[in-house]
């Protein structure tokens, strides 16, 4: 004869406080309560599904009515308990929210609670899901929450709380439910198959309770569903079959493909996803999770750990892959793919659009940087733009062995400070816009805080680390080429960049040092009080302290208004490479006040 299969949701809903798994406040607050008779008029419970809001709310109303009330736990033996448990206490009515949300409904539940307890201490009033009555319903019950007959307790059970008026709000004790953590499921889901006798790998509970996201109810639904393949030992390999989750072999797969841009092998990993019918939901979560797991170890390495939830194989593997990106890229990643997860779930076409947002994470180096394209302008040496793609895309892949440090952008401090002057007769310039998110359109901003102007740092170190160069010069001898390598040196250990020095002429006469400017453009960047004491300081430090140094403007500074000497600052490298990447020109010229 076959008896009638129990749900394990069902089987296993904790009867008292104490077998509740996780809310240890909410819990203690309410044993309290029923412990000292201390019974407030109306309770909100509010939390994300599957945390324990109806079951404690069950509890509670055993509590306080049990036949050796007042305690803090229910003895549930007593007809009392007995009775709510099984849903038959007359006292006490559980009340589904959508489905009696309007203003005759709570008429009718005010007329009802006007009446005593028939059996019960108390009659109990749940209302699950209540943030579904209607602003009527709210307000027939105001008064009632507020000044309910003796006896009468409400309880409201609440995913939104936000839609709840104000009103009703501060008439309830409100309590949040939070989420289990991961520890906290896998500890509940293994308790469970070790009271149904079923043996387990350690890992598949793990992916069960990542999967139920902090539920107790989807982490319950899900074990369900694996245990009815009949096998009898719980397999990670089985779990990842039957409920579509990807593994660990994919994401690796994935991640080398988007390092190597391989389009080819990105599409692959996608079909595969695919085919496998898995989860695209929480295919995205895990990425996105991985992006946030290697930029911790990618700055703190191993310390990181503690805070990831990793095996130790895992923690090797994921930290090896981390060194070899970019932070700068990893957290670009991280926030396209954040962004990119409801686009994708929404769209029309998921598995394109989630192909696009794979592609996007692979492609995000072959975009310029405007930082890189002003930093080569300065120092006299552009650089074609399709030069500065294969670069980028040959040093995408050091060797474990180099030590490498992503390329630093040039302070936007620096930029407006030598922000180029405009040109005569010529067409409207384009304005220079931030790079916006190929998903989203949200500009995108490095771990540093600054916006990425035109695109992406290379996802690997860019530039390795060069030795310092000492300056091949004589002390005996100082030169004005000794004295811009002297520069070179100073600028990439300390950050002291003067932009434009190498376009000045310098000339030595005794001890002081003249330096004359071909632009205004030149003259007023190297005149401004922070780069004078930088360059006095260099000035000292080679040619000794008793060197003083003159800064000379163009002879016919005059000149360049009206429109004059136009074609001389259309000619400077930055200038002609920002029209360049922009195809755009530059209308009229006019002296800038550096103090405006």
């Amino acid at each position: 004869m076959s008896t009638t299969h129990t749900q394990l949701t069902a089987k296993y809903r904790p009867q008292t406080f104490a077998q509740v798994v996780g809310q240890e406040d909410i819990r203690a607050v309410l044993s309290r309560a029923a412990a000292t008779d201390r019974i407030a008029a109306a309770y909100l419970f509010s939390g994300t599904r599957g945390v324990g809001k109806t079951t404690l709310a069950r509890i509670f109303a055993k509590a306080i009515n049990c036949r050796t009330a007042p305690t803090p736990e229910p003895c549930n033996q007593c007809l009392h308990c007995r009775q709510i448990t099984i849903g038959s206490a007359v006292d006490v009515a559980e009340i589904d929210g959508a489905s009696n949300r309007g203003i005759e409904q709570a008429r009718r539940l005010k007329e009802d609670v006007g009446y005593a307890p028939l059996e019960c201490r108390f009659k109990i009033i749940i209302i699950d899901e209540a943030h579904m009555l209607t602003k009527e319903a709210f307000n027939a019950l105001l008064k009632t929450l507020e000044e309910p007959p003796p006896g009468v307790t409400f309880i409201m059970a609440t995913t939104e709380p936000q839609k709840f008026p104000a009103t009703i709000i501060s008439r309830c004790q409100h309590y949040v439910f939070k989420r289990l953590t991961q520890s906290q499921l896998e500890t509940h889901l293994r308790h469970i198959l070790e009271q149904e006798g079923r043996p387990f790998e350690p890992a598949a509970t793990t992916l069960l309770a990542r999967r139920a996201a902090g539920s107790v109810r989807d982490g319950m639904s899900l074990l369900e569903q694996v245990l009815t393949i009949g096998e009898k030992t719980l397999r990670l390999e089985d779990v990842r079959r039957i409920l579509g989750l990807a593994g660990g072999e994919l994401f690796q797969r994935l991640v080398e493909a988007i390092r190597d841009q391989d389009c080819i092998a990105v599409s692959e990993v996608l079909r595969t996803l695919l085919d496998h019918g898995l989860d695209l939901g929480f295919f995205l979560r895990e990425l996105a999770a991985l992006w946030r797991n290697m930029f911790l170890l990618r700055q703190a390495g191993q310390k990181a750990l503690p805070l990831l939830e990793l095996s130790g194989d895992e923690a090797k593997i994921w930290l090896n892959v981390a060194n070899e990106l970019s932070p700068t890229y990893i957290h670009a990643a991280w926030q396209l793919t954040l962004e990119g997860q409801r686009q994708v779930l929404a769209s029309l076409e998921p598995a394109q659009a989630l192909e696009m947002l794979l592609l996007n994470l692979a492609y995000l180096p072959r975009l310029l940087r405007l930082e890189d394209i002003a930093e080569e302008a300065f120092n006299g040496f552009p650089q074609a733009p399709a030069a500065k793609s294969q670069n980028a895309r040959k040093q995408s892949r050091p060797s474990q062995e180099s030590q490498v440090k992503p390329p630093q952008p040039v302070p936007d401090a620096e930029l407006a400070a030598h922000e180029p002057v405009p040109c005569a007769d010529s067409a409207p310039r384009h304005e220079t816009l931030p790079v916006r998110n190929p998903v989203s359109g949200s500009a995108i901003r490095t771990p540093s805080g600054s916006t990425l102007s035109d695109g992406y740092p290379p996802p690997t170190m860019s530039r390795p680390k060069a030795a310092a160069r000492e300056p091949k010069i004589s002390i005996e001898t100082p030169t004005w080429k000794g004295f811009l390598d002297h520069y070179d040196t100073q600028c990439k250990k300390e950050k002291a960049c003067l932009p434009g020095l190498r376009q000045v002429e310098g000339e030595l006469s005794e001890n002081e040092l003249v330096l004359r400017c071909q632009t205004l453009f030149q003259y007023q960047g190297l005149r401004s009080p922070q780069k004078w004491r930088i360059l006095e300081q260099l000035a000292k430090e080679y040619f000794g302290a008793g060197i003083s140094v003159t800064l000379r403007g163009p002879e016919e500074i005059e000149s360049t208004k009206g429109g004059k000497g136009n074609d001389e600052y259309c000619k400077h490298p930055l200038v002609q490479e920002i029209i360049k990447q922009f195809q755009a020109t530059v209308i009229s010229m006019e002296p800038r006040d550096h103090h405006t």
